[in-house]
């Protein structure tokens, strides 16, 4: 998958436009970007879209980069598996593997910020308990693992719909993106390969949003749960 060009982005590295069709993406150095989770705005109230958020933290005077969707949530909104907020942990690991739907789908994982900035992406299963972590998020299934895409993936298979996630590097840079018309999990899978990732995390389907204002997406309505802002540092 070939790209069409790349901008330098002030001090969030570089941010990489894709000259085909089917997936917006940013690239992003997470060494020179504010990476953080949401689920409730400054009077404790849930923010449920992009909107809400990227309008607050504007206000802020912050450059947001990417905003996206987080994860997968209850009933109530609240995130399905592990939620890090501002260093403080919401809701533990979810370690459940015998239930239905795309977060058992196995293996499932997190990805997450320490407190030095570095970023990771890991198995569920891999995932350090005691490690301190400024921001994290559970979602499943894992698309890529160690390079390698997840086996239960089929080339061809027709459940298909708008999907988002993130990926990671072997510089450490992060990938997040979402797909412009509806994909299976295969092709989202190849995609973050492609873009040279080793590990990468389906994040939802269906709901998925996204705002990447340098690729011209701006999707601020949904109904959604927990979120990720990407602003420059």
């Amino acid at each position: 998958m070939p790209l069409h060009r790349a901008r330098r982005n002030g001090g969030a590295g570089f941010v990489f436009v894709r000259a085909g069709q089917r997936f917006a993406f940013v690239l992003v150095d997470p060494a020179h970007a504010q990476i953080d989770m949401h689920l409730r705005d400054s009077r404790d109230s849930l923010y449920r879209r992009l909107g809400p958020m990227v309008k607050e933290l504007e206000a802020n005077k912050q450059e947001v980069l990417v905003a996206m969707n987080a994860g997968m949530y209850t009933s109530d909104r609240s995130p399905l598996g592990l939620f890090v907020q501002g260093g403080k942990k919401q809701k533990p690991l979810n370690r459940r593997t015998d239930a239905t739907g795309n977060f058992y789908m196995q293996p499932n994982g997190v990805f997450g910020v320490r407190p030095d900035n570095t970023a990771f992406i890991c198995t569920s299963a891999d995932f350090p308990v005691l490690a301190e972590l400024r921001c994290a998020t559970q979602s499943g299934p894992m698309l890529v693992v160690k390079g390698a895409m997840n086996k239960l993936f089929t080339a061809g298979s027709t459940n298909v719909h708008i999907r988002n996630g993130v990926g990671i590097r072997k510089d450490g840079r992060l990938v997040f993106a979402i797909s412009k018309e509806p994909v299976n999990f295969h092709d989202f899978a190849a995609f973050f390969i492609a873009q040279g990732c080793t590990d990468a995390l389906y994040l939802d389907g269906f709901v998925s949003k996204a705002y990447m204002p340098a690729e011209g997406v701006r999707q601020l309505d949904g109904e959604l749960g927990p979120l990720i802002s990407v602003v420059k540092r």
